[in-house]
């Protein structure tokens, strides 16, 4: 009532029925807002009792609680320089009343029924008083996660020999072999071994290389189970409709989704933003949407950011949508994660490369704690342009991102000296002159390692078709092509 202006919905406060636990202060509460949001720029008692005039129902239930008295008491008493306290309090005490009501016991963070005990009493006041929001979830949760570790995952504190179960695990390999659901691309999966779980994949380029482009071709291939071939002339089949998490942080789904019909129909995205189709093609783009349209890719967009929001939002989609692979379409800073490590810092000033290794840090995390597939990308730094080992010294920021990393790719544009270099293979192979190299410059658990992907890349389709490989010499690597083929258990 003193302060209408902390009602703004500019994401510091926000506030739901919940927050209230008694009708009367609903009524009040709901008053005070309405009419703010009417125009008011300052709301008194008077107010309140005007709006209420019609509607009866909670206007009986303000008179039976004296409104007008409470009211008069509340605006003497209130204290606006406290305002951040009572409402961080009031916040915790809403999220304890939703996890008790799912069932949860919080009474060893906060119990109203320990009035005998003063000291007990005062003790829990300080300890909620000294945790942020976050960190009573997070206490909350880990109990959850505990549960699940002892008694879902077998997890123990026991130490155990490296030859325990180790004729079992050669048995499953014998029947399913170290892979993951298959990734676009001639050759890519023979490097990576597919989208494996529990493990952090990143494909960084400089602006413009086609880092969302190759994001997305690899989502669509994961969640949809058609696509078009024109070797064929045909739509032909990819495999099972996996849930896939797409988190964007620069892009709108408006973008995402001109770039997955582009990569489904095999049409230029540039005909479909001009609606000017050549052929068959605006018939192939319509199926694409019909298969987008069943296809489980879940789309949440963070243009700012923490570590936090990364987290709730794999999270949330591991239990709403049961999905295992998630896509970061960018690694970098932004205004909420330097608060949100500033404040765990103790205010203490962290240089980029830092957070962006904290970054790495959280996703690898997230990667083994859930059992998810991460694929992000990141930006390069000026030494692109002129460097012969392309790796992680190139990373925008932070070359330490590549430390937790099971594999690392960058995009490269084909230089002329590249041309000029693979030439030979280009004519003795009948190749077409690639324009796109992949450098792969980290690959845990693989047996191919710092080489050139040289590829035909059609941005404005978003595929990017390896033809073949070399070092970073330039000498010829034989490689096969895999084919991964998932089969029901």
């Amino acid at each position: 009532m003193l302060n209408p202006s902390l009602l703004e919905q500019d994401g510091k406060y926000f506030y739901n029925e919940n927050d209230f636990m008694s009708d009367f202060h609903r009524v009040v509460f709901g008053c005070i807002n309405n009419l703010y949001q009417m125009g008011a720029k300052k709301v008194t008692t008077l107010d309140i009792e005007n709006y209420l005039e019609g509607r009866p129902e909670a206007k009986q239930i303000y008179m039976a609680s004296k409104g007008s008295e409470w009211l008069t008491e509340i605006t003497q008493n209130a204290d606006l320089a406290n305002f951040e306290y009572y409402y961080s309090r009031m916040k915790k005490m809403t999220l304890l009343r939703g996890y008790e009501a799912c069932g949860m016991d919080v009474r060893f963070l906060y119990n109203p029924d320990e009035i005998f005990n003063e000291q007990q009493k005062r003790q829990q006041e300080d300890y909620l008083d000294s945790l942020s929001l976050n960190e009573i979830a997070d206490l909350i949760d880990n109990k959850i996660l505990d549960i699940r570790a002892k008694y879902v995952d077998n997890a123990t504190d026991e130490a155990t020999s490296i030859g325990d179960s180790i004729f079992d695990l050669l048995d499953n390999l014998s029947q399913e072999p170290d892979m993951g659901k298959p990734m676009y691309g001639k050759y890519v999966n023979t490097v990576t071994r597919g989208c494996r779980l529990k493990k952090v994949y990143l494909r960084s380029g400089a602006t413009g290389q086609g880092k969302s482009r190759t994001m997305i071709a690899d989502a669509c291939y994961l969640a949809c189970d058609r696509m078009y071939d024109k070797s064929s002339n045909s739509w032909i089949e990819i495999g099972d409709k996996n849930p896939v998490t797409f988190i964007s942080t620069e892009l709108e789904l408006s973008e995402l989704q001109t770039m997955a019909l582009a990569f489904i129909a095999d049409v230029n995205e540039e005909h479909i933003l001009s609606h000017r189709y050549d052929f068959d093609e605006y018939e192939r783009v319509k199926q694409a949407a019909e298969i987008l349209k069943t296809s489980p890719i879940y789309i949440e967009e963070l243009p700012d950011f923490n570590l936090k929001d990364i987290e709730n939002t794999i999270k949330r989609n591991i239990r709403v949508n049961e999905c295992q692979y998630v896509f970061l379409d960018y690694i970098h800073t932004s205004m909420k994660i330097l608060e949100e490590i500033s404040h765990r810092s103790g205010g203490v000033k962290l240089r980029e490369d830092n957070i962006l290794f904290l970054l790495g840090v959280k996703l690898k995390d997230l990667a083994n704690q859930f059992g998810v597939f991460i694929l992000s990308g990141t930006q390069l730094n000026a030494d692109y342009k002129t460097s012969d080992t392309p790796d992680q010294n190139l990373l925008r920021g932070a070359k330490s991102l590549g430390d937790k990393i099971d594999v690392g790719m960058i995009l490269l544009e084909v230089t002329k000296e590249d041309q000029e270099a693979i030439q030979g293979i280009v004519e003795t192979q009948g190749y077409i002159m690639p324009n796109v190299k992949m450098s792969i410059y980290k690959n845990r658990r693989g047996s191919y390692n710092r080489l050139y992907l040289w590829m035909n890349a059609d941005k404005g389709t978003c595929r990017f078709n390896p033809i073949f490989a070399t070092d970073y010499q330039y000498n010829p690597i034989p490689i096969a092509d895999t084919e991964i083929r998932m089969r029901e258990v």
